[in-house]
């Protein structure tokens, strides 16, 4: 199974331009909200449709604006979760999964495919319910399993945990995970959750403003969003503009101090550092800070720091375990920056 999007779409004050591919994985597509993440999945099912380009699934042209091609969403056989999940409010379970079954013409065929499903997502006892007696996490496993029963060639999952608290989150993901493995074709998940993305993805696209900035395997990606925009949404707290200087160093504009930065890329116009990798102590990048504010999160601390001496106008983040800090409290601290740990980032 494959994927490739390559489509433009013109709505006035927005332009989604996407171009990705995705082989038998799952892809994210991470970003804000309005970043053009859920309009893309739309036109990939036929919800929408493009100014120009190409959608094609597993070598089936969905769509292609110079060939004419615009298939229909049932002849595309896309399964699209909506957040909410879209269920028949007025059917039972047991008809709403038929309900996506009902392209199989061969009656017996169709029931089997229905109670197989049913039995595979636990749903059988909850047949004669309406959605609205369901739970949150019964509804999207509803969801799902109307969707699977319809043998669709790619899965679509719009936000599917949004609307969940943490830990009905956390035991769905397990299960959407084992539901996608079975699958076995190409997935695409929407999400602004940098967590969510990570443990459910093989592969990451950073969208803002209607483009893709990133995209690569997930590690990769978080090792090096590129980007000032994909640092953020990868959960970078600390970015800084910077300002060129002599042997190959740098100031960290936002925060006041110099660093080296080995291999310096000519695009680079702002760096990052994630709040764990700071370390304690004199080393490369070392400056003495004073702390401006301790914030106790459950099982850590967030000390922000501000450089001695320099015109910082943005406090450093620095996370550590709340035993760590126990032993370094201080007024005042030397830290230092690790030069393999600054990530280099461009505007877009």
């Amino acid at each position: 199974m494959s994927l490739y999007v390559d489509i433009e779409k013109n709505l006035g004050s927005f332009c989604l331009k996407a171009k990705f591919e995705a082989g038998d994985e799952t892809i994210s597509l991470l970003g804000a909200s309005g970043c053009g993440k859920s309009l893309t999945l739309r036109c990939i099912a036929g919800i929408e449709t493009p100014d120009k380009g190409r959608i094609v699934v597993d070598g089936i042209t969905l769509f292609d604006s110079e060939k004419k091609i615009n298939l229909t969403p049932q002849e595309r056989r896309t399964g699209l979760m909506f957040q909410n999940y879209a269920l028949f409010p007025n059917m039972t379970v047991l008809q709403n999964i038929r309900a996506g079954a009902r392209r199989e013409k061969d009656r017996q065929k169709r029931e089997n495919m229905v109670q197989s499903v049913m039995e595979n997502f636990g749903l059988t006892e909850f047949a004669s319910r309406c959605p609205h007696q369901l739970s949150g996490g019964q509804q999207q496993r509803v969801a799902l399993a109307r969707i699977l029963v319809s043998s669709p060639r790619i899965l679509l999952l719009d936000e599917p945990f949004s609307a969940l608290d943490s830990h009905l989150r956390f035991m769905l993901e397990r299960e959407v995970r084992h539901v996608i493995r079975r699958f076995g074709k190409t997935v695409v998940l929407v999400s602004h959750d940098r967590d969510e993305v990570f443990r459910m993805s093989d592969s990451i696209a950073i969208m803002d403003g209607g483009r893709i900035e990133a995209i690569g395997p997930r590690g990769d990606v978080f090792r090096d969003p590129q980007t000032r925009r994909g640092a953020i949404l990868t959960g970078c707290k600390n970015v800084s503009a910077i300002e060129r200087l002599e042997n190959g160093q740098i100031l960290a504009v936002d925060w006041g101090i110099r660093l080296n930065v080995p291999n310096l890329k000519d695009d680079t116009t702002a760096v990052g550092v994630r709040m764990k990798t700071i370390s304690p102590g004199p080393g490369e990048n070392g400056c003495r800070c004073r702390v401006v504010e301790e914030i106790e999160n459950p099982f850590s601390y967030t000390i922000m720091l501000e450089p001695l001496n320099t015109q910082c106008t943005v406090p450093m983040g620095w996370e550590l375990l709340k035993k760590d800090w126990k032993v370094l409290r201080g007024e005042e601290m030397e830290i230092h920056i690790p030069a393999e740990a600054i990530l280099q980032l461009r505007d877009q």
